[in-house]
């Protein structure tokens, strides 16, 4: 069995995508839109260039998603998207970049588990929680980022 999650859009499902494409170096798949389908009467008439599924891989996982007409849209809630990384480096770079227009809901710092944890609301309005535990951070990495986090 494999499990996927699948998030509904406000309109700007493909936004979203190719901005987790290029944030957290994933794969867009094939998107299909709602024109020419049995679900183009579904949606408003300025929908029909809108995604009614896609697809981005991310790693070994397959985030899937469309948009929905207004009047059926729900705004994400009781859920995040937890990314696990074991590099520092990695982490901190996707974490600045999924803030980006968005909001930091926890700051991205070491914790008692984790080289690296924060929590993001991107622009879309989804909830990543960004934990690494550094296994892939040199020595020098290591030594280089205590005395930087000591010096200020």
């Amino acid at each position: 069995m494999e499990m996927s999650t699948y998030l509904n859009y406000k309109g700007d499902c493909e936004a979203a995508f190719r901005f987790y494409e290029q944030c957290l170096g994933g794969t867009l798949g094939p998107v299909f839109r709602y024109a020419g389908t049995p679900l183009a009467d579904q949606v408003p008439a300025d929908w029909q260039d809108k995604v009614m599924h896609a697809s981005v891989t991310l790693g070994s996982q397959v985030l899937m998603g469309a948009d929905v007409a207004p009047e059926r849209y729900e705004a994400p809630k009781g859920f995040s998207l937890s990314l696990q990384l074991s590099d520092t480096v990695d982490a901190e770079r996707m974490f600045h970049q999924l803030s980006t227009n968005g909001k930091i809901v926890t700051p991205l710092e070491k914790t008692f588990w984790a080289a690296r944890f924060g929590v993001v609301l991107d622009r879309f309005g989804v909830t990543w929680l960004i934990n690494c535990d550094g296994s892939a951070d040199s020595a020098d990495d290591n030594t280089d980022r205590a005395q930087r986090e000591r010096a200020g």
